[in-house]
C-alpha cells in the first residue's frame, strides 16, 4: 500500500513539474502603444506565421469572418473619441474582425472584446463601425502577422494590417485640434481653482512658504465663492492657523463646518469642530 501511495505521489509530482514547463507560443502575443496627436492608441493581438502556407484564400478563406490574427480577439483601445470613415467610435476598447476577399477587406470594430476568436453568435448591434479597405500587394513577404499604426500626422493615422504578400490600411482621425485649442484656452485663462488649491495644500503639507500657500488658497476660495467648497475652506483655515492668524482660521473653519453639515459630511464637521476648539484656546 505504501509503495502504491508513493508511486501515485511521484506521478503527481511529475505532472506538476511538467505543467511548469514553458514553451514558445505558436502565435506570440504583441502589444503596440502609439500616441497619435494627443490620443493614446493601444493594439493587443497575436502574431501567427506564414510557415510556408497559403494564407489568404487558403488558411484564411475569402468571404468569411476572420479573427484577424490568432487566439483571443485582436483588440484596439482609444483614449479619446475617434472617427473611422466618418463613423464615430467612443473612447474605449474594440475587437477588430475582418472579412477578406482578393481585392477588398471589410473591417469591423466590435464593442464586445470578451471573445476567443470570432464570437459564437455574431451580433450586428455590437458593430460600432464598418470599413471597406482596398487590398495592396506587397513586394516582399511578411512572415509574421503584423498590425501597426502608420502614416502618423497630428490629426490622422492608419491602422495597417500586413501578412504574407497582402496589406490593407484603415485611416482614422483623432480630436487633436479640438483638444489643443481647449488646452490653449485653459492655459491662457491661467491656473484653475483646483490648481491653486493643490499648490496651496502641497506647500502646507511640505512645510514650504506659508505666505505663498496663503496667497494660492485665497485665490482658490475666491474663484469658487459663488459655489463655496467646504474642503477648500478647511484647507484655508489650516493655512491661516499655520500662519498664526488663528482668529481668522476659526471664522473660516466655522463656515467650512456649516457647509459640511449641509453636505452631510460628518468627517469634515468633526475636523473643523476639533480645530475650532484647539484654535480658540
Amino acid at each position: 500500500m505504501k509503495k502504491l501511495l508513493l508511486s501515485i505521489f511521484c506521478l503527481g509530482t511529475i505532472g506538476v513539474s511538467n505543467a511548469q514547463i514553458q514553451t514558445p507560443q505558436a502565435s506570440p502575443s504583441a502589444k503596440v502603444e502609439q500616441k497619435v496627436g494627443l490620443t493614446d492608441v493601444t493594439l493587443e493581438y497575436s502574431r501567427p506565421g506564414v510557415k510556408g502556407r497559403k494564407v489568404f484564400g487558403g488558411l484564411v478563406p475569402f468571404g468569411k469572418m476572420w479573427r484577424t490574427g490568432a487566439n483571443a480577439n485582436t483588440k484596439i483601445t482609444f483614449s479619446d473619441d475617434v472617427k473611422i470613415a466618418g463613423q464615430e467610435l467612443k473612447a474605449g476598447s474594440y475587437a477588430i474582425y475582418t472579412k477578406p476577399t482578393a481585392t477588398t477587406w471589410e473591417v469591423y470594430f466590435y464593442n464586445d472584446i470578451k471573445n476567443w476568436g470570432t464570437p459564437q453568435k455574431w451580433d450586428d448591434t455590437k458593430v460600432t463601425a464598418k470599413v471597406t479597405a482596398k487590398v495592396a500587394s506587397l513586394s516582399s513577404n511578411v512572415e509574421s502577422f503584423t498590425i501597426s499604426i502608420d502614416n502618423l500626422k497630428n490629426d490622422t493615422a492608419d491602422i495597417t494590417i500586413a501578412w504574407e504578400n497582402t496589406s490593407v490600411a484603415v485611416p482614422f482621425s483623432v480630436p487633436t485640434g479640438k483638444k489643443t485649442v481647449a488646452n490653449i484656452e485653459k492655459a491662457m485663462k491661467g491656473p484653475s481653482a483646483g490648481d491653486y488649491f493643490s499648490a496651496a495644500r502641497y506647500y502646507l503639507e511640505e512645510g514650504k512658504s506659508i505666505t505663498e500657500a496663503k496667497t494660492w488658497i485665497n485665490k482658490a476660495v475666491d474663484m469658487t465663492k459663488d459655489e463655496p467648497r467646504f474642503w477648500y475652506l478647511r484647507q484655508q483655515a489650516l493655512i491661516y492657523a499655520k500662519a498664526g492668524s488663528k482668529k481668522e482660521a476659526v471664522s473660516i473653519a466655522k463656515e467650512s463646518m456649516m457647509l459640511a453639515e449641509k453636505a452631510g459630511n460628518a468627517d469634515y464637521v468633526k475636523m473643523n469642530k476639533d480645530s475650532i476648539k484647539e484654535w480658540s484656546k
